[in-house]
């Protein structure tokens, strides 16, 4: 009995340390995994490090070859797409229910999580994506409904890694300016219990997200890359 705990609390271990590295970008999109120098970077067997593998592949986060050869999985402006277009649908029901639905509990979580939020843009990197996070899912609790959190903490998981490419573009100071006084703004409709309000202001503040300026810088790269590649078959 303990044995088996022993292994699960390994494979839990190794699948977190393995999904955040996929997420943050350590791990590059495409790069080959080296299984046993992961476990050896880990300080763990590799049969954890393997049950990792395989439930990020069920995620689709890892592709699997024949050869059981593993991969970071690859993005594409596809995958952008579809994600962008699940949110824009669950986001706004997760703010319209959180501004009916919110206790005394989720009103002092959400405050806390306003406080901590930084412009995202480059200058504040990986503390302005955390802290914008931490926003949106303190908004999404607030929703109570379960099946709406979970598919939502996937959603953002899985949006991470284009979250990271919009990062990089250089929007200028006022979309990001205009963004981060959306929260607030968001904030204020939930207090007020206006879920129509927060609906709406939800659609429109995800219309302009990152992960929608990733979608055609992701376009675009691949247009260049038909275009090159269609260049040297002829």
């Amino acid at each position: 009995m303990g044995g088996a705990n022993v292994f699960s609390s390994k494979g839990d271990a190794a699948y977190v340390e393995l999904r955040e590295r996929i997420l943050s970008g350590s791990l590059p999109p495409g790069s080959r995994l080296s299984q046993h120098e992961l476990a050896a970077e880990m300080g763990m067997s590799l049969t954890p490090l393997r049950e990792a593998v395989r439930r990020l592949s069920s995620e689709g986060l890892i592709d699997l070859d024949t050869q059981r050869d593993a991969r970071v999985a690859s993005m594409s402006a596809s995958e952008a797409r579809q994600l962008f277009e699940v949110r824009l649908s669950l986001d706004p029901t997760a703010a319209e229910l959180a501004a009916e639905r919110r206790t005394d509990h989720d009103i002092t979580a959400l405050r806390a999580a306003a406080a901590r939020l930084l412009p995202v843009t480059r200058a504040w990197g990986e503390e302005a994506l955390t802290a914008h996070r931490a926003f949106h899912r303190a908004l999404y609790r607030a929703s109570h409904n379960d099946v709406l959190i979970r598919m939502l903490d996937d959603l953002w998981d899985k949006s991470d890694r284009y979250r990271r490419i919009g990062l990089e573009l250089p929007p200028g100071d006022e979309p990001r300016t205009r963004d981060h006084r959306e929260h607030h703004e968001l904030l204020d409709l939930i207090l007020a219990g206006d879920g129509a309000g927060a609906r709406s202001l939800m659609r429109a503040h995800i219309e302009r997200s990152l992960t929608g300026s990733a979608i055609d810088a992701l376009e675009q790269r691949e247009r260049r890359s038909s275009a090159e590649a269609a260049s040297e078959a002829s």
